[in-house]
Order: C-alpha cells, then structure tokens, then sequence
C-alpha cells in the first residue's frame, strides 16, 4: 500500500527526506547514514530494507524524486535521489512544528533537532514552543494521584524535558 499524503509520513520517512534535503544521494548511502552508528541512525535507525521502503513512498508522495544514476560498487547502477520542492517545503513545516506527546520527544523532537542543525533550519521557536507544549502537559496532570507510579514518571520525564529544552534555549541564547 502506498501513501501519499504528507501528512502521514513515518519518522523513517521523514529522517530519509531529511537527509535528501541535504543533497542528492543514493539508498544505499542514506542506508548508511541510517544505520544505528550513522549520524541520524544514532537518533532514529532503519535498517537497509526499510529505509528502501521509505525512499519508495517518498517517491510515490513526490516528495522525493530520480535525478540520475551512479555507478555502483559491487552491482549494477545506483539511483540517485532528490528530495523535490514540495518534499522540502513539507519537510520545513514539519521540522518547526512540536511534538504533541511528551512519549514522542525522545524520537521526533531529538530527529528534529538533528536534521534542523544539519539543514541550518533555526530551532529557537521549536524550542519555545516546545516547552510550552510540555508545559501544558504536565499542569494537565499536576491533580494526578502523586502515589501512582505512572504518574511520577510522566512527572520527572515532563521536568527532564523542560531541563534539556530550556539547556538548548540558553545555549543557542550564547551561541
């Protein structure tokens, strides 16, 4: 099943196109870098197979499209891909927009970060957002049964990422 909406893309999905929008390449060099010591793979990884999927719906999306071919290595020719200017603009609105789940920072927010630093997209207002966002959370839950374990843990997670997103604001305040 292909889908074709911009909308409903994967983080695999997104982390391909990310990575695309740096420049053109080939699957299996985007594999590499997907890879759990590849630079993106440390944040979110996908194996070789999966990340030829992902390549596939974001060809089918028109996100993503063939700009020529390169000779490879060990077998036949190698498709060289190229995130298209409606996957770029897809891309830009997803990489400012926070993450609605606090579950979801450790995964989307940190690939946010990651592909926003290496594509020179400014993150300030993410971040400002960001923090509001699990702000608002964690008042959500404040009335919480405090004994729950459940509870505790969405408590200091939803402090942990207020400490790291208000350590990201001040650094980027000095830098």
């Amino acid at each position: 099943m292909v889908r074709v909406r911009s909308d409903e893309l994967l983080l695999g999905e997104w982390a391909c196109l990310g990575i695309l929008a740096q420049g053109p390449s080939h699957g299996f060099a985007v594999s590499k870098r997907l890879a759990p010591d590849g630079d993106v793979g440390r944040v979110w990884s996908l194996s070789r197979a999966l990340t030829y999927r992902a390549l596939d719906q974001l060809v089918a999306a028109g996100h993503v499209e063939a700009v020529g071919e390169e000779r490879g290595t060990a077998g036949g020719p190698r498709t060289v891909l190229a995130a298209t200017p409606p996957g770029l603009a897809a891309l830009r609105r997803w990489l400012v927009a926070p993450v609605p789940h606090l579950r979801d920072v450790r995964s989307e927010l940190l690939l946010k970060l990651v592909l926003a630093d290496r594509l020179g997209v400014d993150t300030r207002e993410l971040l400002v957002q960001q923090r509001a966002r699990v702000a608002e959370i964690a008042a959500a839950r404040s009335n919480d049964d405090p004994d729950d374990v459940v509870v505790l843990w969405r408590r200091e997670s939803a402090d942990a990422v207020v400490r790291f997103l208000d350590a990201l604001l001040a650094r980027q305040r000095r830098g």
